[in-house]
Protein backbone atom coordinates (compact mmCIF):
# COMPACT_ATOMS: atom_id res chain seq x y z
CA UNK A 1 0.00 0.00 0.00
CA UNK A 2 1.02 3.76 -0.30
CA UNK A 3 2.88 5.13 2.64
CA UNK A 4 1.06 8.59 3.80
CA UNK A 5 0.78 11.27 2.04
CA UNK A 6 3.27 9.45 -0.76
CA UNK A 7 2.08 9.58 -4.23
CA UNK A 8 2.06 5.98 -5.26
CA UNK A 9 3.71 4.91 -8.40
CA UNK A 10 1.57 2.33 -9.77
CA UNK A 11 -1.84 1.51 -9.39
CA UNK A 12 -3.14 -1.74 -9.11
CA UNK A 13 -6.93 -1.88 -10.75
CA UNK A 14 -9.05 -4.78 -9.97
CA UNK A 15 -12.54 -4.71 -11.93
CA UNK A 16 -15.00 -6.16 -9.85
CA UNK A 17 -18.83 -7.87 -10.10
CA UNK A 18 -19.62 -10.05 -7.32
CA UNK A 19 -16.65 -11.56 -6.90
CA UNK A 20 -16.48 -12.44 -3.37
CA UNK A 21 -15.33 -15.69 -3.55
CA UNK A 22 -11.55 -14.59 -4.84
CA UNK A 23 -11.74 -10.53 -3.59
CA UNK A 24 -10.42 -11.26 -0.41
CA UNK A 25 -7.67 -13.82 -1.85
CA UNK A 26 -6.49 -11.74 -4.81
CA UNK A 27 -6.35 -8.71 -2.78
CA UNK A 28 -4.29 -10.25 0.06
CA UNK A 29 -1.63 -11.57 -2.00
CA UNK A 30 -1.26 -8.18 -3.91
CA UNK A 31 -0.84 -6.71 -0.38
CA UNK A 32 1.87 -9.01 -0.14
CA UNK A 33 3.53 -8.44 -3.30
CA UNK A 34 3.57 -5.20 -2.88
CA UNK A 35 5.55 -5.57 0.84
CA UNK A 36 7.59 -8.15 -0.15
CA UNK A 37 8.87 -5.80 -3.00
CA UNK A 38 8.50 -2.12 -1.74
CA UNK A 39 6.26 -0.91 -4.59
CA UNK A 40 4.73 2.31 -3.68
CA UNK A 41 1.20 1.37 -4.71
CA UNK A 42 -2.29 1.71 -4.20
CA UNK A 43 -5.21 -0.67 -5.03
CA UNK A 44 -8.48 0.10 -6.99
CA UNK A 45 -11.72 -2.45 -6.73
CA UNK A 46 -13.84 -1.27 -9.50
CA UNK A 47 -16.82 -2.09 -8.18
CA UNK A 48 -20.29 -2.66 -9.69
CA UNK A 49 -21.23 -5.78 -7.38
CA UNK A 50 -24.32 -7.05 -5.64
CA UNK A 51 -22.90 -9.44 -3.21
CA UNK A 52 -20.55 -8.69 -0.30
CA UNK A 53 -17.47 -7.89 -2.66
CA UNK A 54 -17.99 -4.02 -1.78
CA UNK A 55 -17.53 -4.88 2.20
CA UNK A 56 -14.59 -7.16 1.59
CA UNK A 57 -12.89 -4.32 -0.16
CA UNK A 58 -13.76 -1.74 3.13
CA UNK A 59 -12.23 -4.33 5.04
CA UNK A 60 -9.05 -5.21 3.39
CA UNK A 61 -8.18 -1.73 3.14
CA UNK A 62 -8.01 -0.59 -0.38
CA UNK A 63 -9.64 2.21 -2.27
CA UNK A 64 -13.57 1.01 -3.31
CA UNK A 65 -14.78 2.98 -6.69
CA UNK A 66 -18.56 1.93 -6.26
CA UNK A 67 -20.13 3.27 -9.43
CA UNK A 68 -22.15 0.01 -10.61
CA UNK A 69 -22.01 0.32 -14.36
CA UNK A 70 -22.54 -2.55 -16.39
CA UNK A 71 -19.58 -3.76 -17.97
CA UNK A 72 -15.68 -4.83 -18.28
CA UNK A 73 -15.05 -1.62 -19.99
CA UNK A 74 -16.39 0.44 -18.21
CA UNK A 75 -14.97 -0.83 -14.66
CA UNK A 76 -11.79 0.25 -15.73
CA UNK A 77 -12.59 3.81 -17.55
CA UNK A 78 -13.99 4.95 -13.82
CA UNK A 79 -10.88 3.42 -12.50
CA UNK A 80 -8.54 5.21 -14.66
CA UNK A 81 -9.85 8.42 -14.04
CA UNK A 82 -9.08 8.36 -10.03
CA UNK A 83 -5.79 6.56 -10.47
CA UNK A 84 -2.71 8.42 -9.45
CA UNK A 85 -0.03 6.40 -10.06
CA UNK A 86 2.77 6.45 -13.08
CA UNK A 87 1.93 3.02 -14.51
CA UNK A 88 -1.15 1.10 -14.55
CA UNK A 89 -1.60 -3.02 -13.27
CA UNK A 90 -4.79 -4.22 -14.33
CA UNK A 91 -6.05 -8.03 -13.60
CA UNK A 92 -9.27 -9.58 -13.24
CA UNK A 93 -10.66 -9.89 -9.09
CA UNK A 94 -11.51 -13.91 -9.44
CA UNK A 95 -8.34 -15.60 -8.51
CA UNK A 96 -7.30 -16.61 -12.08
CA UNK A 97 -4.12 -14.58 -12.30
CA UNK A 98 -0.77 -15.07 -10.08
CA UNK A 99 0.04 -11.19 -8.71
CA UNK A 100 3.69 -12.73 -7.90
CA UNK A 101 3.93 -11.57 -11.69
CA UNK A 102 3.66 -7.81 -11.05
CA UNK A 103 7.08 -7.02 -10.25
CA UNK A 104 8.17 -8.81 -13.98
CA UNK A 105 5.10 -6.42 -15.40
CA UNK A 106 6.55 -3.35 -13.46
CA UNK A 107 9.81 -3.95 -14.83
CA UNK A 108 9.24 -4.58 -18.07
CA UNK A 109 7.68 -0.64 -18.46
CA UNK A 110 10.57 0.62 -18.06
CA UNK A 111 11.57 -0.24 -21.45
CA UNK A 112 7.87 -0.75 -23.26
CA UNK A 113 4.86 1.40 -23.23
CA UNK A 114 2.44 -1.73 -22.75
CA UNK A 115 2.49 -4.98 -21.86
CA UNK A 116 0.20 -7.85 -22.15
CA UNK A 117 0.60 -11.17 -20.28
CA UNK A 118 0.19 -14.27 -22.30
CA UNK A 119 -1.74 -17.27 -20.74
CA UNK A 120 -0.57 -19.81 -23.62
CA UNK A 121 3.10 -18.73 -23.43
CA UNK A 122 3.27 -20.20 -19.90
CA UNK A 123 0.83 -22.71 -17.45
CA UNK A 124 -2.93 -23.29 -17.93
CA UNK A 125 -4.23 -25.21 -14.71
CA UNK A 126 -6.38 -27.82 -15.90
CA UNK A 127 -9.91 -26.76 -16.71
CA UNK A 128 -8.98 -23.50 -16.26
CA UNK A 129 -9.73 -22.18 -19.15
CA UNK A 130 -12.64 -23.70 -21.51
CA UNK A 131 -11.82 -26.07 -24.30
CA UNK A 132 -13.55 -24.15 -26.84
CA UNK A 133 -11.98 -20.87 -25.42
CA UNK A 134 -8.62 -22.30 -25.33
CA UNK A 135 -8.08 -24.24 -28.57
CA UNK A 136 -11.29 -21.90 -30.59
CA UNK A 137 -12.39 -18.94 -29.62
CA UNK A 138 -9.00 -17.38 -28.38
CA UNK A 139 -6.69 -18.48 -30.92
CA UNK A 140 -9.08 -17.39 -33.69
CA UNK A 141 -9.79 -14.06 -32.40
CA UNK A 142 -6.52 -13.42 -32.32
CA UNK A 143 -4.95 -14.63 -35.06
CA UNK A 144 -7.64 -12.45 -36.94
CA UNK A 145 -6.39 -9.35 -34.73
CA UNK A 146 -2.81 -10.41 -36.11
CA UNK A 147 -3.83 -10.56 -39.17
CA UNK A 148 -5.82 -7.30 -39.54
CA UNK A 149 -3.43 -5.34 -37.18
CA UNK A 150 0.15 -6.48 -38.67
CA UNK A 151 0.70 -7.67 -35.16
CA UNK A 152 2.69 -10.59 -33.49
CA UNK A 153 0.50 -10.73 -30.27
CA UNK A 154 -1.05 -14.05 -29.04
CA UNK A 155 -2.85 -13.40 -26.51
CA UNK A 156 -5.09 -9.98 -26.86
CA UNK A 157 -8.03 -11.05 -24.76
CA UNK A 158 -5.58 -11.72 -21.80
CA UNK A 159 -7.16 -10.09 -18.38
CA UNK A 160 -3.38 -8.90 -16.98
CA UNK A 161 -1.56 -6.26 -17.96
CA UNK A 162 0.24 -2.93 -17.67
CA UNK A 163 0.52 0.23 -19.15
CA UNK A 164 1.98 3.79 -18.67
CA UNK A 165 -0.38 6.44 -17.85
CA UNK A 166 1.08 8.89 -20.36
CA UNK A 167 0.37 5.61 -22.93
CA UNK A 168 -2.62 5.34 -21.80
CA UNK A 169 -3.79 9.24 -22.30
CA UNK A 170 -2.81 8.90 -26.12
CA UNK A 171 -4.97 5.43 -26.48
CA UNK A 172 -8.75 8.01 -25.61
CA UNK A 173 -9.99 3.98 -24.95
CA UNK A 174 -14.25 4.22 -24.77
CA UNK A 175 -15.86 0.98 -24.76
CA UNK A 176 -17.29 -0.03 -22.30
CA UNK A 177 -18.17 -4.26 -22.74
CA UNK A 178 -15.53 -7.37 -22.81
CA UNK A 179 -14.23 -5.56 -26.35
CA UNK A 180 -12.49 -3.17 -24.11
CA UNK A 181 -9.44 -5.83 -24.21
CA UNK A 182 -9.17 -5.66 -28.35
CA UNK A 183 -9.62 -1.89 -28.07
CA UNK A 184 -6.89 -1.35 -26.05
CA UNK A 185 -4.26 -3.42 -27.90
CA UNK A 186 -5.65 -2.00 -31.39
CA UNK A 187 -5.24 1.52 -30.42
CA UNK A 188 -1.50 1.06 -28.70
CA UNK A 189 -0.99 -0.53 -32.22
CA UNK A 190 -2.58 2.51 -34.07
CA UNK A 191 -0.55 4.64 -31.19
CA UNK A 192 2.87 2.91 -32.01
CA UNK A 193 3.05 1.87 -28.90
CA UNK A 194 6.14 -0.16 -27.84
CA UNK A 195 4.12 -3.33 -26.94
CA UNK A 196 5.88 -6.69 -24.97
CA UNK A 197 4.11 -9.75 -24.05
CA UNK A 198 5.50 -12.37 -21.55
CA UNK A 199 4.64 -15.85 -20.46
CA UNK A 200 2.22 -15.80 -17.17
CA UNK A 201 0.28 -18.47 -15.75
CA UNK A 202 -3.30 -19.48 -15.73
CA UNK A 203 -5.42 -20.44 -12.71
CA UNK A 204 -9.20 -21.90 -12.40
CA UNK A 205 -11.39 -19.10 -11.29
CA UNK A 206 -12.94 -18.42 -7.72
CA UNK A 207 -16.87 -18.53 -8.50
CA UNK A 208 -19.15 -18.25 -11.16
CA UNK A 209 -17.81 -17.27 -14.54
CA UNK A 210 -19.93 -13.71 -15.90
CA UNK A 211 -18.41 -14.69 -19.67
CA UNK A 212 -21.00 -15.20 -22.34
CA UNK A 213 -18.56 -17.05 -25.14
CA UNK A 214 -20.29 -16.15 -28.07
CA UNK A 215 -21.45 -12.66 -27.38
CA UNK A 216 -18.25 -11.58 -26.02
CA UNK A 217 -16.31 -12.73 -28.90
CA UNK A 218 -18.86 -11.26 -31.59
CA UNK A 219 -18.21 -7.96 -29.79
CA UNK A 220 -14.71 -8.24 -30.39
CA UNK A 221 -14.84 -9.45 -33.83
CA UNK A 222 -17.31 -6.36 -34.44
CA UNK A 223 -14.93 -4.19 -32.74
CA UNK A 224 -11.94 -5.15 -35.01
CA UNK A 225 -13.92 -5.05 -38.12
CA UNK A 226 -14.72 -1.49 -37.42
CA UNK A 227 -11.27 -0.67 -36.76
CA UNK A 228 -10.17 -2.65 -40.11
CA UNK A 229 -11.93 -1.01 -42.82
CA UNK A 230 -9.50 -2.60 -45.12
CA UNK A 231 -11.11 -6.03 -43.99
CA UNK A 232 -14.40 -4.74 -43.72
CA UNK A 233 -14.88 -2.83 -46.72
CA UNK A 234 -12.14 -2.06 -48.81
CA UNK A 235 -11.19 -5.90 -49.95
CA UNK A 236 -14.41 -7.06 -50.40
CA UNK A 237 -15.68 -4.18 -52.52
CA UNK A 238 -12.34 -4.27 -54.37
CA UNK A 239 -13.18 -8.03 -55.21
CA UNK A 240 -16.97 -7.63 -56.14
CA UNK A 241 -15.66 -4.01 -58.36
CA UNK A 242 -13.36 -5.79 -60.39
CA UNK A 243 -15.27 -8.83 -60.66
CA UNK A 244 -18.70 -7.33 -61.93
CA UNK A 245 -17.05 -5.02 -64.62
CA UNK A 246 -15.10 -8.07 -66.05
CA UNK A 247 -17.99 -10.38 -65.94
CA UNK A 248 -19.98 -7.08 -67.43
CA UNK A 249 -17.49 -6.86 -69.80
CA UNK A 250 -17.69 -10.92 -71.15
CA UNK A 251 -19.25 -10.55 -74.56
CA UNK A 252 -21.43 -13.99 -74.42
CA UNK A 253 -23.20 -13.00 -70.69
CA UNK A 254 -26.35 -13.40 -70.36
CA UNK A 255 -29.21 -10.53 -69.52
CA UNK A 256 -29.77 -12.50 -65.85
CA UNK A 257 -25.98 -12.72 -65.62
CA UNK A 258 -25.51 -9.09 -66.93
CA UNK A 259 -27.47 -7.53 -64.46
CA UNK A 260 -26.10 -9.61 -61.61
CA UNK A 261 -22.46 -8.12 -62.68
CA UNK A 262 -23.68 -4.46 -62.80
CA UNK A 263 -25.02 -5.22 -59.70
CA UNK A 264 -21.63 -6.79 -57.66
CA UNK A 265 -20.06 -3.48 -59.89
CA UNK A 266 -22.35 -1.13 -57.74
CA UNK A 267 -22.04 -2.78 -54.83
CA UNK A 268 -18.33 -3.32 -54.63
CA UNK A 269 -17.82 -0.06 -55.68
CA UNK A 270 -20.09 1.72 -52.57
CA UNK A 271 -18.15 -0.81 -50.29
CA UNK A 272 -14.49 1.20 -51.52
CA UNK A 273 -16.20 4.60 -50.97
CA UNK A 274 -17.81 3.13 -47.21
CA UNK A 275 -13.90 2.11 -46.38
CA UNK A 276 -13.01 5.53 -47.32
CA UNK A 277 -16.03 6.88 -45.30
CA UNK A 278 -14.27 4.98 -42.60
CA UNK A 279 -10.68 5.81 -43.09
CA UNK A 280 -11.26 9.21 -42.80
CA UNK A 281 -13.12 9.73 -39.68
CA UNK A 282 -10.60 7.72 -38.10
CA UNK A 283 -7.67 9.84 -39.04
CA UNK A 284 -9.65 12.92 -38.40
CA UNK A 285 -11.77 12.14 -35.14
CA UNK A 286 -9.53 9.05 -33.77
CA UNK A 287 -6.54 11.19 -34.69
CA UNK A 288 -4.68 7.90 -36.36
CA UNK A 289 -2.12 8.23 -38.71
CA UNK A 290 -2.37 7.31 -42.79
CA UNK A 291 0.13 8.74 -44.67
CA UNK A 292 -1.49 6.97 -47.90
CA UNK A 293 -4.65 8.68 -47.19
CA UNK A 294 -2.47 12.28 -46.53
CA UNK A 295 -1.64 11.67 -49.97
CA UNK A 296 -4.14 10.43 -51.53
CA UNK A 297 -6.33 13.55 -50.14
CA UNK A 298 -3.90 16.22 -51.94
CA UNK A 299 -4.77 14.62 -55.25
CA UNK A 300 -8.62 13.94 -54.59
CA UNK A 301 -10.34 17.22 -54.04
CA UNK A 302 -14.77 17.46 -53.64
CA UNK A 303 -14.46 19.47 -56.68
CA UNK A 304 -12.16 17.29 -58.61
CA UNK A 305 -14.13 13.63 -57.58
CA UNK A 306 -17.35 15.85 -58.20
CA UNK A 307 -15.98 16.39 -61.78
CA UNK A 308 -15.21 12.66 -62.39
CA UNK A 309 -18.87 11.80 -61.34
CA UNK A 310 -20.93 13.86 -63.51
CA UNK A 311 -18.62 13.03 -66.21
CA UNK A 312 -19.28 9.26 -65.58
CA UNK A 313 -22.95 9.77 -65.35
CA UNK A 314 -23.18 11.85 -68.47
CA UNK A 315 -20.99 9.32 -70.31
CA UNK A 316 -23.74 6.85 -69.16
CA UNK A 317 -26.34 8.96 -70.20
CA UNK A 318 -24.87 8.92 -73.52
CA UNK A 319 -24.68 5.12 -73.91
CA UNK A 320 -28.42 4.73 -72.65
CA UNK A 321 -29.37 6.52 -75.99
CA UNK A 322 -26.64 5.22 -78.04
CA UNK A 323 -26.61 1.83 -77.37
CA UNK A 324 -29.00 -1.12 -76.83
CA UNK A 325 -28.21 -2.39 -73.48
CA UNK A 326 -29.05 -0.25 -71.03
CA UNK A 327 -27.39 -2.14 -67.73
CA UNK A 328 -24.19 -0.52 -68.55
CA UNK A 329 -25.53 2.84 -68.95
CA UNK A 330 -27.62 2.80 -65.47
CA UNK A 331 -24.71 1.48 -63.77
CA UNK A 332 -22.58 4.32 -65.32
CA UNK A 333 -25.04 6.90 -63.63
CA UNK A 334 -25.65 4.87 -60.73
CA UNK A 335 -21.56 5.75 -59.92
CA UNK A 336 -21.49 8.75 -61.58
CA UNK A 337 -23.85 9.93 -58.37
CA UNK A 338 -22.73 7.80 -55.69
CA UNK A 339 -18.85 9.52 -56.52
CA UNK A 340 -20.64 12.79 -56.50
CA UNK A 341 -22.63 12.58 -53.20
CA UNK A 342 -19.88 10.61 -51.60
CA UNK A 343 -17.36 13.18 -52.34
CA UNK A 344 -19.70 15.54 -50.48
CA UNK A 345 -19.76 13.59 -47.65
CA UNK A 346 -15.61 12.71 -47.49
CA UNK A 347 -15.60 16.52 -47.02
CA UNK A 348 -18.38 16.74 -44.24
CA UNK A 349 -16.40 13.36 -42.70
CA UNK A 350 -13.35 15.48 -43.31
CA UNK A 351 -14.20 18.51 -41.11
CA UNK A 352 -12.15 18.93 -37.72
CA UNK A 353 -12.82 18.78 -34.63
CA UNK A 354 -11.86 22.64 -33.22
Amino acid sequence: MTQENAKPKVSIILPCQNEQAALAFCLQKIKSVIKENGILAEIIVSDSSTDKSPEIAKKEGVILLKHDKDGYGAAYLEAFKIAKGEHIFMADADGTYDFSEIPSFLKELKNFDFIIGNRFGGKIESNAMPFLNRYVGNPILSGILRIFFFTKIKDSHSGMRAVKKSALTKMRLQTTGMEFASEMVIKAIRNNLKIKEIPINYYHRKGQSKLRPFSDAWKHMRFMLLYSPLFLFFIPGILLFFFGLFTMLWPHISNKNFFISALMTIIGYQLIVFSMFAKTYSIVHLREQSPLMDKLYRYITIEKASVFGIITAVFGIIIYFLLPNYIISLTLITIGIQTIFSSFMLSILGIKEK
